[in-house]
């Protein structure tokens, strides 16, 4: 029985730090979507190209 509550525990485990990347990546992509568009609103070309490969990046590794 030890043994169940080890691998549910591990499970469990696993499961939260799924779920906790999983929110630190949305935030992460939800920032960098705000700062591409505070980049088109100014005009900044450099600051929205080096935003857009990093969200590019960021969404490449999430799927």
């Amino acid at each position: 029985m030890g043994k169940m509550n080890v691998t549910g525990d591990m499970m469990l485990s696993l499961l939260a730090e799924m779920v906790l990347d999983e929110a630190v990546r949305s935030y992460k992509e939800q920032a960098l979507t705000q700062e591409i568009d505070v980049a088109l609103a100014t005009g900044d070309e450099a600051s929205f190209l080096a935003l857009t490969t990093e969200l590019n990046s960021l969404r490449s590794l999430g799927h």
